[in-house]
């Protein structure tokens, strides 16, 4: 795994971003902004942000919960814990947040049309709505929720969003165990199609909202990331 640091960005807001970053070992193909999950900055993200730098792409995972001194919310605590973390988020302050990291990179000579964005879990709802609203070469949905309903008082639902994409983007997610499909899915992909860029939903049936738990599916979607931004981010 490549090496990973933690570096400090004050905001005009006076709070302090914190940045977890990965470089490539050789040159760099361009950067990818990583948006965390529920729980944060947890070791899985760092795990990432390594592997995406592993593959050749300069990676910064922006701290979206700092301004309550947050990193990562432990494990044993509850759900409920976990949303009243994300129920505190504004999308005005996550986009700043997201907008320092691409800052961070075009610092360190990436281009805008080498920049890409990817998110899991809450972080692939994030990631959708910066596609809608920032330019920037790619995106990718990695089992993101609000679909049809918002993740947050402070984030509007995707569907509300996903007609105005300004990128190419990919969205990988898993259906219900006990089968049927993802809430919205559906909606989801005519909304996507109806956007200006290229777009793909691919679904892994049975295999609930984290399918990474399911380890051919955790790889094929990591491979179908790696050629999303690979095809895109030239």
């Amino acid at each position: 795994m490549t090496e990973i640091r933690t570096e400090t960005v004050p905001l005009l807001d006076g709070s302090r971003l914190r940045l977890t970053v990965a470089e490539p070992d050789g040159s760099v193909r361009g950067g990818i902004v990583v948006l965390h999950e529920a729980r944060g900055v947890t070791e899985s993200v760092r795990n990432l942000v390594s592997g995406i730098a592993g593959d050749g792409w300069l990676a910064v995972a922006p701290h979206l919960y700092h301004r309550d001194g947050a990193d990562e919310i432990d494990a044993a605590h509850s759900d409920e814990r976990v949303q009243e973390q994300v129920d505190k988020l504004d999308r005005e302050e996550v986009m700043a947040d997201t907008d320092t990291a691409f800052g961070w990179l075009a610092e360190h000579d990436v281009q805008a049309d080498r920049m890409g964005v990817v998110g899991f879990d809450l972080g692939g709802s994030v990631a959708l709505l910066v596609a809608a609203r920032r330019t920037l070469g790619a995106a990718v949905t990695v089992g993101g929720g609000g679909v049809t309903t918002p993740t947050s008082d402070g984030l509007p639902e995707l569907l509300d969003a996903a007609s105005s994409l300004t990128c190419p983007w990919l969205g990988i997610y898993g259906t219900p165990a006990e089968g049927g499909e993802h809430p919205g899915i559906g909606q989801l992909r005519d909304a996507t199609d109806s956007a200006r860029v290229a777009t793909d939903l691919v679904t892994f049936p049975l295999t609930g909202h984290r399918f990474d738990a399911d380890p051919d599916a955790a790889a094929e979607a990591w491979q179908r990331m790696l050629n999303w931004f690979g095809s895109h981010l030239r």
